[in-house]
């Protein structure tokens, strides 16, 4: 998939996203589990919304991504607010050489862009290395339920004056995945003309207990799994886990 112009689009369409519900339950079970430390690695932190977020919180945040786009969008934001925020393109599957963390989280249901199993289990173990002794891990993933009856075979619209897009789900490769394709329609304020470009996405999840069970096979001990932002364990209706791991 290609993130060159959505890159630039993203904050837009993310506007509506509950940043700092991630925020405040990054910093709950922190607290529950008296992580003292403040070294925060945010993988596939895409235009850095978060790392921005967590670094106006105090933490000593480092950024990483795969999309080039991304990490410009994010290191300009993070220049104006004043902070210095290192961000780097890397692999989170393939991920090297940036030291131990305190905390390291994947958000936003990043996760659910590798599409084999063989990818979601490198990235706990390279996590697992990048983590200090008994530090967090923590990560948050659409639900089987979410992917098979939200979004399997809906469209989604948005028609503004600026910015239109058509956004179709249709069932993908593996089980428990979706493509979205997406077509956006920007317009080009010189011209007044609009531009399309078009956008594939594609996403996989896996059960609890598949998760759960990469985990402990990676070293983690599993804390909490938790549903939608809050304390509560999930129901077949959940629609966003949160695992919550120790190193």
């Amino acid at each position: 998939m290609s993130y060159e112009r959505f890159a630039y689009l993203y904050d837009e369409l993310m506007r509506d996203a509950p940043y700092e519900q991630w925020v405040s339950f990054v910093k709950e079970k922190l607290k529950k589990y008296e992580i003292e430390g403040s070294s925060l690695l945010d993988l596939a932190c895409g235009t850095g919304e978060l790392s921005v977020r967590f670094a106006i919180e105090g933490f000593q945040v480092t950024g990483v991504d795969l999309s080039s786009d991304m990490l410009t969008v994010a290191q300009t934001k993070a220049l104006n607010h004043g902070l210095k925020v290192p961000f780097y393109l890397q692999n989170m599957a393939e991920l090297e050489g940036l030291g131990q963390f305190d905390v390291i989280g994947i958000f936003c249901d990043s996760l659910n862009y590798l599409s084999s199993e063989e990818t979601v289990i490198q990235t706990f173990s390279k996590t697992f290395q990048h983590l200090k002794k008994d530090a967090i891990f923590i990560f948050d993933v659409h639900s089987v339920y979410k992917i098979n009856q939200i979004f399997m075979d809906q469209t989604f619209t948005m028609n503004e004056d600026h910015l239109a897009y058509i956004w179709n789900s249709f069932p993908g490769e593996f089980p428990n995945s979706v493509e979205h394709e997406l077509s956006f329609f920007v317009l080009d304020e010189q011209s007044g003309k609009y531009d399309r470009f078009d956008e594939l996405h594609q996403q996989r999840t896996f059960s609890i207990e598949q998760y759960s069970n990469w985990l402990v096979e990676a070293g983690f001990e599993i804390l909490e799994i938790n549903a939608d932002f809050e304390t509560k364990a999930p129901n077949p209706e959940s629609e966003r886990i949160f695992f919550i791991a120790r190193k």
